[in-house]
């Protein structure tokens, strides 16, 4: 016979909390077994068929697509994948550093505004968020025209031949990936900054420390957490973007995002662009494995 036990004033037994839980559980399990569990096990599934002449999915055991991402094709080896796949990695590293150097600043001169106009400039940043993605970046390409001043001031310094626009350019990929993601840098570290111990920081200067050097040894750890989230936030949907290199590069500028997007589409070849989607996949289950190895003990509460 199960024990009876009291919980929240209610007498029952651990057999029917169990079943309890397992009700609560379920429409959270079947939310992530519907729109995660299958849809990767399919695109598993699907990266070892085979394209079929018409573009059709032939379901033929192969490992050709795998063979295609490491580089070999029907001429022989080739660098391409391994190159788009680099070229997004260092998209991304660099979008991630530069929105780093420019919300420290900013976080900063938000937190140290008064209560009554602090949430002003937090709504600011925000902002940009009530827009889509795809009309931000239509309005860089306007900006970025050869008619408007950005592209005016490059010419008349020589950086630009007469009647040339900033865009398409990998410039113009780099300007719309940091002006996307600096939101997700700036507000986690905001919350982290906004509750700075700024005793260790005025200690630090009564030790006679340097600037770069309060920064990090007092400053720095205090909002490791927020900068953390900032990383996640940034880094891992940076490296899988399609919309801005598509539209600000040209179509010339292409990204892991981008193949992906060619083999779903224009190539219909779904088993090949599954293959590269797990590629992808699995380089960002190795960046977050060594993070989780290196920054176990940073608390991102």
């Amino acid at each position: 016979m199960n024990r009876l036990l009291v919980w929240f004033g209610e007498l029952t037994t651990p057999a029917r909390l169990y079943r309890r839980g397992l009700w609560f559980l379920l429409p959270a399990a079947i939310w992530i077994l519907g729109l995660l569990v299958i849809p990767g096990l399919s695109l598993v599934a699907l990266s070892f068929a085979e394209r079929g002449p018409y573009g059709e999915v032939v379901w033929n055991f192969s490992l050709e697509n795998y063979r295609r991402l490491l580089g070999y094709g029907l001429f022989g080896w080739s660098p391409d994948t391994i190159l788009i796949l680099l070229r997004s990695l260092w998209v991304a590293f660099v979008t991630t550093l530069i929105c780093i150097v420019l919300a420290y600043p900013l976080a900063f001169f938000i937190a140290s505004r008064p209560p009554r106009t602090r949430y002003l400039w937090l709504a600011l940043v925000i902002i940009p968020f009530w827009t889509n993605l795809v009309i931000r970046t239509y309005a860089w390409q306007m900006l970025l025209a050869p008619d408007f001043p950005f592209a005016r001031l490059a010419q008349a310094l020589g950086l630009l031949a007469p009647d040339s626009g900033l865009y398409p350019s990998p410039l113009a990929v780099y300007i719309g990936m940091i002006t996307a993601f600096l939101p997700f840098v700036v507000l986690p570290l905001f919350s982290s900054v906004e509750r700075l111990d700024w005793s260790l920081v005025e200690a630090a200067q009564d030790l006679y420390a340097s600037r770069i050097r309060t920064f990090f040894q007092a400053i720095w750890p205090q909002t490791l957490p927020g900068l953390t989230v900032g990383i996640i936030l940034t880094f891992i949907p940076a490296m899988g973007m399609f919309v801005i290199p598509d539209l600000l590069g040209g179509a010339k500028y292409l990204l892991v995002g981008n193949l992906i997007q060619q083999q779903f589409y224009a190539s219909r070849d779904w088993p090949y662009g599954a293959a590269v989607s797990l590629g992808l996949m699995v380089l960002t289950l190795i960046g977050l494995a060594i993070y989780r190895r290196r920054g176990k003990d940073v608390d991102l509460v």
